[in-house]
């Protein structure tokens, strides 16, 4: 069968037959011959209230389209709820809401207690001030051509830097423990280190690195996704500045895009929430020992 496309591209004004005539025997609207589709949300006040949007989800990551819309028109703007759902859909980003996920809980693990709530402000959010006082890990899937692969990081907190990363076909031990252990040899440990529940962060070999090295262990509670919102923020972000952008056939192809992805993000990305500077410039202005790749500094011997 024949496209619409395929044929609008058989029309032709240099032959003897009339325009009308042509589009009439291949059934084909002559204004679709003149139509130019726009790209969406491309005008001056279509990207103002993309960030107005952004700003609010940033602020209120379980605010859905309507709470965002009702949260718009209080802020002086007048637009629809159809837009505000359009442009979220467009954005790549949805409220954050107890869902299936990617790691499940062991009921024999031991859980232990968040330890975040003393960070919270007025308004409920978690304010980090010192940089290596907090770091969160997750794991979420990517889509290949033919099947699924899993990502882990781990983000501190306070300036928002990936300080270690691996892709994996499968979701066991060795990814959660392999990305915490690179961390460690990299840079100066965490205070507190959070997670969610999952039997990967529960397991022995992972809470014995932990414990190994001093560092406090904090967990969300149960079906509180908000409680590791940084890293669920960075999940949003990499997915929509980057995954969602593309295809990937293979693990290889995907493993070379996030590597250059993850070098960008530390090293240019600008964050509003630290004063539109980039993670590095964060991290590593909050310690002056600290090397390029967040190594210590060795005093010189004379």
């Amino acid at each position: 069968m024949v496209s619409s496309k395929e044929r609008k591209d058989l029309v032709d004004t240099k032959l003897d037959i009339s325009l009308n005539k042509q589009c009439q025997l291949l059934h084909v609207s002559k204004s679709s011959l003149y139509y130019t589709p726009t790209k969406p949300f491309s005008s001056g006040s279509d990207i103002n209230l993309l960030d107005a949007i952004n700003n609010i989800y940033s602020d209120f990551p379980s605010y859905g389209y309507r709470r965002i819309h009702k949260q718009l028109l209080r802020d002086g703007y007048n637009i629809g709820k159809k837009f505000v759902n359009k442009a979220m859909k467009y954005m790549g980003i949805e409220a954050l809401y107890p869902k299936p996920k990617t790691t499940t809980a062991n009921k024999e693990h031991y859980k232990y207690a968040y330890l975040l709530k003393e960070f919270r402000n007025y308004a409920g959010q978690v304010i980090i001030e010192k940089t290596n006082q907090v770091w969160s890990t997750d794991i979420t899937y990517i889509k290949l051509e033919k099947g699924f692969v899993y990502l882990a990081a781990i983000i501190d907190w306070h300036s928002k830097k990936i300080l270690s990363w691996k892709l994996s076909n499968t979701m066991d031990l060795s990814l959660t423990t392999s990305v915490l252990k690179e961390a460690l040899a990299l840079y100066p440990k965490p205070d507190i280190f959070n997670t969610d529940q999952g039997s990967q962060y529960t397991a022995k070999a992972h809470i014995d690195i932990l414990k190994k090295h001093e560092i406090k262990i904090s967990m969300d509670g149960v079906g509180r996704a908000t409680d590791n919102i940084c890293i669920e923020r960075f999940w949003r972000t990499i997915k929509y500045e980057e995954i969602y952008l593309n295809e990937y056939k293979n693990i290889k192809t995907l493993n070379r895009a996030i590597e250059k992805y993850m070098n960008s993000y530390n090293k240019k990305r600008l964050h509003s929430t630290i004063g539109y500077k980039t993670p590095n410039e964060i991290y590593y202005q909050a310690d002056n020992n600290l090397d390029s790749k967040g190594a210590k500094l060795l005093p010189l011997v004379s």
